[in-house]
């Protein structure tokens, strides 16, 4: 697995992003890393909206005050759930930007969606789409929060594809905002497939008929 893969995909959970910073003050009495992944997976499965505090504290094994001390509020708690899945947008970008090509950055995200969509121990879907969310003034706020993320990673295979047309390793026709758009139209459309049941096979088969028609 490239290391695009394993930047974008980071949903083993296993280590703290790395740039997290600490809150000062009281040390806290919980598993911080440990109640975000909680957070995270039921942001995940339900959707924004429809998961509330008290869901949340439920599944992460504290009260209110701890939650509000430890992450803000339900939106920034949120925020960072989807940057702990991520693994950073920022890492994301640099991923794409430091890919062999755009044609291998592409595929890498299409993998990474690939095996998002369908872990054994993760709901199906990717956390992003799953949490689409559509009214109440907050609401619209995580709407455009999670749209301003999906832009920026586009916007980094973009100039990965222009890099790509000005070295010539793409023809110099090619249509640089409708080929990332297509990628991610893919991801977002595997991620409506896994939720009705689609498995990985299926898929990756996506991916290879998605990357068929790259351009040569």
């Amino acid at each position: 697995m490239s290391k695009a893969v394993k930047n974008y995909i980071s949903i083993a959970m296993k280590n703290p992003s790395p740039d997290r910073p600490r809150r000062s003050g009281r040390p806290l009495s919980f598993d911080r890393e440990a109640a975000l992944v909680a957070a995270m997976h039921l942001f995940w499965q339900h959707g924004y909206e429809a998961t509330s505090v008290s869901d949340l504290t439920q599944a992460m094994g504290i009260t209110p005050p701890s939650l509000y001390a430890a992450f803000g509020d339900k939106r920034r708690l949120f925020l960072e759930a989807v940057d702990r899945y991520l693994g950073g947008t920022k890492a994301v970008e640099q991923s794409i930007e430091n890919a062999a090509s755009a044609k291998d950055a592409a595929r890498d995200l299409l993998v990474a969606a690939v095996l998002g969509d369908t872990g054994e121990d993760t709901p199906p879907g990717c956390l992003l789409a799953s949490s689409l969310v559509t009214s109440s003034r907050e609401a619209a706020e995580v709407r455009e929060a999670l749209a301003r993320i999906r832009r920026a990673i586009e916007a980094a295979l973009r100039a990965r594809i222009e890099r790509d047309i000005g070295e010539g390793r793409l023809p110099a026709g090619t249509d640089d905002r409708a080929l990332a758009g297509h990628v991610f139209a893919v991801v977002q459309g595997m991620s409506t497939l896994a939720k009705d049941g689609a498995g990985r096979d299926k898929l990756m088969r996506i991916v290879d008929a998605a990357m068929a028609g790259w351009p040569a």
